[in-house]
C-alpha cells in the first residue's frame, strides 16, 4: 500500500473595495468600479503524499504581471516553506475585477490600484498556508461532461475576424470535474475545469464581478460541500455564449448553469471502490435480489508535480520608439477627448490606445530576442493529471493535448503562474484577428508547445 494521499483546502476574501480601478476595456469610459456584486476569493488546495506537496490556488482576478506574480509567490513561499516550483497560481481570467494587468493605462485612481495589489500577497500566502493546516486522508474520483455556456468567439465580419459570439460553430464545451473527498466520503474540494473567456460582464458595467466562476463556485459548494476551484482551460478563442454585456443576471445565469452541470458531474463520482455481491431472494409482491457493498482497499493515487521551463519564438515589433510616441499620442487626444466630454470619441481613441499600449509592451518586453522562457506545471493524482501554462492557449491546443495525453482524466489550463499572450495555433495566424494582433509569439509556438505538454505527461507518468 502506498502512502496515504492527504488533501486541504484554504480561503480568503480577495474583494476590491470601491473606487479601485477597473477592468482594462479599450471601450470603457469610467476608471473606477462601483461596488462588488459578489465576494472575489483565492482558494487554496493543497495535496501531500509523503514528500511530495502540490498546492493550487485559484484567484478571482484576470492575470498579474510577472513583477506581481513574483511577489504574489514569494509571500506563498515565505509562508509555507513550499518551493516555488510546488505551487500552481491560476486565475479566472474575469474581465470585470478590478485592473491588476495593465497598470499603465490606469489615469485615476492609481493608488488605490498599488493598494490592493500591496494587499494580495498575504491574503493568497494565508489561504495557501491555511490549506496546509487542513491535511486529512483523502481519495479522488474524476468525470467528464460538457456543458453549453460558451461558444467560438472568433467570428468573420464582412472579410475580417473580430472578437464575438459564434454559438452555432463547432467548440470544446469539455466539462472536466475531480472531487476529492475525506475518507467519510464528504467533500474536501471539487474542481470545476472549462474553458470560456471572462468576458460575460464588459466595459458598459462599473459593477466587480467575478464572472460566471463567481456563482458556478457558489452553486457547488451548496449542493456538495467542502469548496470548489475553478481551473480555467484553453480559453483564448472561446467566450460565453453570451457576452459583452453590461446586464448582471447574465453572468449570475452562466454560472448558474456551470455550476449546475459541475454538481451533476460531482455527484455521480464516488471516490471509493467497491465490490457488489449476491446476497439473497427476498419474495415480496416480485422476487427481489439484494446484494451486499463492500469497500476494496485499494492503493492511494500516486501524487507527482513537475514544473519546467519550455521556450516560445518571438515574433518581430515595430521599433519601440516609434510605438511609444503613438501610445502618448493617443493617451492624450483621449484625455481632451474626455474633458471636453466627447464621450464616444473618447472611447474610440481610448480603445486605439489601449491596442497601442499591448503593441508597445510586447516591444519592451521582447524586443530583439527569438525566444522566451515560458513555464509549464503538471500534476499528476493517480489517473488525473493538472497541466497548465501561462498566457493564453487556443483551445484546439488543449484538444490536442488531451487526445494525446496518457492519463485517463487531462485538464489542460491556460492563465497560470503569470505571463501574458495568446498563443495562436497555426492557422488561426493566416486568419488573423485581434489574438494575432496582439500575441508577442511567432507561427509555430502552439504547436511546440502542445509537444513539451505531451512530452512532460509522459514524463509524470513514468
Amino acid at each position: 500500500m502506498s502512502k496515504q494521499l492527504l488533501a486541504g483546502t484554504g480561503r480568503a476574501d480577495i474583494t476590491p473595495p470601491p473606487g479601485t480601478p477597473q477592468g482594462g476595456w479599450g471601450a470603457q469610459t469610467h476608471q473606477r468600479g462601483s461596488f462588488a456584486d459578489m465576494p472575489f476569493y483565492v482558494t487554496a488546495l493543497a495535496l501531500q503524499q509523503g514528500d511530495e506537496v502540490a498546492l493550487i490556488l485559484d484567484a478571482d482576478a484576470i492575470g498579474f504581471d510577472a513583477e506581481w506574480t513574483h511577489r504574489i509567490l514569494d509571500e506563498v513561499v515565505r509562508t509555507t516553506g513550499l518551493p516555488k516550483e510546488r505551487i500552481r497560481f491560476g486565475c479566472t481570467h474575469t474581465h470585470s475585477g478590478p485592473n491588476t494587468f495593465r497598470i499603465a493605462n490606469i489615469r485615476e485612481g492609481l493608488d488605490m490600484a498599488v493598494a490592493y495589489l500591496e494587499s494580495l500577497p498575504s491574503r493568497v500566502a494565508g489561504a495557501a498556508w491555511q490549506s496546509l493546516q487542513n491535511l486529512k486522508p483523502a481519495r479522488i474520483g474524476a468525470a467528464s461532461g460538457t456543458c453549453g455556456i460558451n461558444a467560438l468567439r472568433r467570428v468573420s465580419v464582412d472579410g475580417q475576424v473580430v472578437v464575438g459570439s459564434n454559438p452555432g460553430a463547432p467548440r470544446d464545451q469539455t466539462l472536466q470535474v475531480v472531487r476529492i473527498d475525506g475518507l467519510d466520503q464528504m467533500p474536501i474540494a471539487v474542481l470545476m475545469h472549462y474553458a470560456c473567456h471572462g468576458t460575460t460582464i464588459a466595459w458598459q458595467s462599473d459593477a466587480f464581478t467575478p464572472d460566471f466562476p463567481g456563482p458556478a463556485r457558489a452553486v457547488v459548494e451548496q449542493h456538495l460541500g467542502g469548496r470548489c476551484l475553478f481551473l480555467q482551460g484553453a480559453a483564448a478563442d472561446l467566450g460565453p455564449r453570451e457576452g459583452f454585456t453590461g446586464d448582471l443576471k447574465i453572468y449570475r445565469k452562466m454560472g448558474l448553469e456551470l455550476g449546475l452541470a459541475t454538481a451533476h458531474l460531482a455527484v455521480s463520482i464516488d471516490t471509493r471502490t467497491r465490490q457488489r455481491s449476491f446476497d439473497r431472494v427476498i419474495r415480496s409482491g416480485a422476487d427481489i435480489a439484494l446484494y451486499r457493498y463492500e469497500d476494496v482497499d485499494t492503493e492511494a493515487p500516486l501524487l507527482r508535480m513537475l514544473t519546467r521551463d519550455t521556450r516560445l519564438p518571438i515574433r518581430s515589433f515595430r521599433p519601440l520608439a516609434e510605438l511609444e510616441a503613438e501610445l502618448q499620442r493617443l493617451r492624450e487626444e483621449a484625455t481632451a477627448l474626455k474633458q471636453a466630454g466627447r464621450i464616444e470619441e473618447f472611447a474610440v481613441t481610448n480603445a486605439l490606445a489601449t491596442q497601442m499600449g499591448w503593441r508597445a509592451g510586447n516591444a519592451r518586453t521582447y524586443a530583439g530576442q527569438k525566444g522566451t522562457p515560458w513555464p509549464l506545471q503538471g500534476i499528476r493524482i493517480g489517473d488525473v493529471a493538472l497541466i497548465s501554462v501561462a498566457g493564453e492557449p487556443f483551445s484546439c491546443t488543449g484538444q490536442a493535448i488531451v487526445a494525446e495525453s496518457p492519463f485517463a482524466h487531462t485538464l489542460f489550463s491556460g492563465y497560470t503562474n503569470g505571463g501574458f499572450g495568446y498563443i495562436p495555433d497555426r492557422k488561426s495566424y493566416a486568419e488573423g484577428g485581434y489574438e494575432i494582433e496582439a500575441t508577442p509569439f511567432a507561427p509555430g509556438a502552439a504547436e511546440h508547445l502542445a509537444e513539451e505538454a505531451l512530452q512532460l505527461l509522459s514524463d509524470l507518468k513514468r
